[in-house]
């Protein structure tokens, strides 16, 4: 027979963290709402959904029958989360802060303010599964069952403490089965779409964002062969692989020197800072976007220490199938990795994380991915040294 618990659950407006508070409560549990404030610069914003997101949570609460709290956690959230994202921006990284926030706020800060609730346990609707090992002693983080909606990928930092007082409901579930029991039951946001995109820029265009809070350094953009097609407003507004924005759709002399046809989209290959280049190359699969290894730093084991070397698999992006790769070395700050097939647009500041089967094993921050190709002599690649590994980075940072 299953234990009861006190479970404080983070209601944050949307369908999935609802349903889970519904299906602990129907468990016995004894269970309290809380809604998390992160973001407050511009909550009257058209692009801020804070003030809907905190009514829809309150709706849920009444129905389901629970206690809910409004906590700020805004100043943690600057301090831990934001500051830490203009930083590997300023750097010309890409940092993704989800994981960030999920770290250093969802299961830390909102972790603490449950414990101070006389909480046994903490509940979220990420689409995860946590199990307890007899033979190991340790507490697993594994995908849910929802191959379209797994989110371990953004919990793969969390720790044994964590994850021993963390409880995902939904994980258990399809998102289509989800959105049936939410109707059923009557929830007002049975319906409501799921938010996208980072949680404090909400559907407003990044660029016009970041505006705000980075400053513009143009610079020159060159592809492959050196040569210079145009201009970049800036380094920290682009990623490896953006095909958008670019400002270079025209020219059409250029890619028909190439032979790749007038018409082939041009794509990011790489962000020199100090030199503030910006290196574009013409079509998906050139070589310079196909990395067949790559180099992470800042790692994070969910067992407190690192697996052994050999052969796992690993995601280089959240929406990316598992690509099968070896674990050449691995240490508690970082790890070294080759994959079977090249992985495209493998992005310093984006994270590598581990999976053995359907246990998520941890990751860390990309620093480095070498190219299936080097550069021709005309573009010389900065290059970086890890011991006598030579690695040509995607991005010099």
């Amino acid at each position: 027979m299953s234990s009861k618990h006190r479970v404080v659950v983070g209601l944050s407006g949307g369908v999935d963290s609802a349903v889970s508070a519904w299906l602990l409560k129907q468990q016995g549990h004894e269970v309290i709402g809380i809604f998390m404030k992160n973001w407050e610069d511009d909550d009257d914003s058209e692009y801020c959904s804070s003030r809907q997101d905190w009514l829809d949570a309150a709706s849920v609460a009444d129905v389901i029958g629970i206690d809910i709290e409004h906590v700020n956690f805004a100043a943690e959230y600057k301090d831990r989360v934001f500051a830490e994202f203009l930083r590997e921006y300023q750097a010309g990284r890409t940092p993704n802060p989800d994981i960030l926030c999920n770290a250093e706020i969802k299961f830390k800060a909102f972790l603490d303010h449950a414990m101070r609730l006389g909480a046994e346990k903490i509940a979220t609707g990420h689409y995860a599964r946590v199990r307890h090992n007899p033979a190991t002693g340790l507490h697993e983080l594994l995908k849910g069952l929802d191959p379209l909606k797994d989110q371990s990928y953004f919990l793969h930092r969390l720790s044994q403490a964590q994850l021993a007082r963390t409880m995902f409901p939904v994980g258990e579930l399809l998102k289509t089965e989800v959105r049936r029991i939410a109707t059923e039951i009557g929830l007002p946001n049975a319906k409501k779409k799921d938010s996208t995109g980072i949680c404090f820029i909400g559907e407003r265009p990044f660029r016009e964002f970041l505006n705000r809070y980075i400053q513009k350094a143009p610079g020159p953009i060159r592809d492959d062969r050196g040569r210079e097609i145009g201009q970049h407003v800036g380094l920290s507004f682009y990623t490896l692989g953006q095909r958008q924005g670019l400002g270079i759709g025209g020219v059409k002399e250029v890619g028909a020197a190439k032979g790749g046809g007038e018409h082939a989209p041009w794509f990011v290959a790489r962000k020199d800072v100090p030199g503030n280049t910006l290196w574009v190359v013409q079509g998906h699969d050139h070589p310079w976007l196909l990395s067949p290894e790559l180099e992470a730093q800042d790692a994070s084991w969910v067992a407190g220490e690192p697996p052994a070397p050999g052969v796992y698999a690993a995601k280089t992006r959240y929406r990316q199938a598992d690509a099968a790769c070896t674990l050449v070395t691995a240490g508690p700050s970082g790890f070294a990795l080759t994959f079977e097939e090249p992985q495209w647009a493998v992005t310093p500041g984006q994270s590598a994380v581990l999976y053995d089967g359907e246990v998520c094993l941890g990751g860390g921050v990309i620093h480095g991915a070498s190219a299936t190709r080097q550069p021709v002599p005309s573009v010389p690649p900065v290059a970086m040294r890890r011991g006598r590994r030579r690695v040509v980075p995607s991005s010099n940072a």
